[in-house]
């Protein structure tokens, strides 16, 4: 919330995928977003402002920056350790979901 990070990579299945029965799983530029925490409080509000499909093997520079790695091969070596059930290979796919915070809703909330 900070504001460094300004990119989220997933893979092409699970992007597609609905998390919801509102939602049809996916983003689109201009989209405004709802970021929730993992015990399900909102925390900010962001907007999609690009989207598009990149290969593990050839991670752009506005990419792995966005994601405020150091370089493309921290960004790949933080995704193979996040994501071990998985065989990223040069050509395996993610998409990029590039945003803008909105709002901040809670910065600090005590448990």
């Amino acid at each position: 919330m900070d504001g460094r990070k300004t990119v989220t990579a997933d893979t092409v299945e699970d992007y597609y995928k609905p998390y919801n029965e509102y939602c049809d799983g996916s983003y689109e530029p201009g989209d405004v977003i709802e970021v929730y925490d993992l015990k399900q409080r909102l925390r900010c509000i962001i907007r999609a402002t690009k989207v598009y499909t990149i290969e593990f093997g050839n991670i752009p520079e506005e990419v792995w920056r966005g994601e405020t790695f150091s370089n493309a091969e921290e960004f790949r070596q933080c995704h193979i350790r996040c994501m071990p059930h998985l065989d990223l290979h040069d050509r395996f796919q993610l998409v990029t979901l590039h945003f803008e915070l909105v709002e901040i809703v809670a910065r600090d909330i005590a448990d």
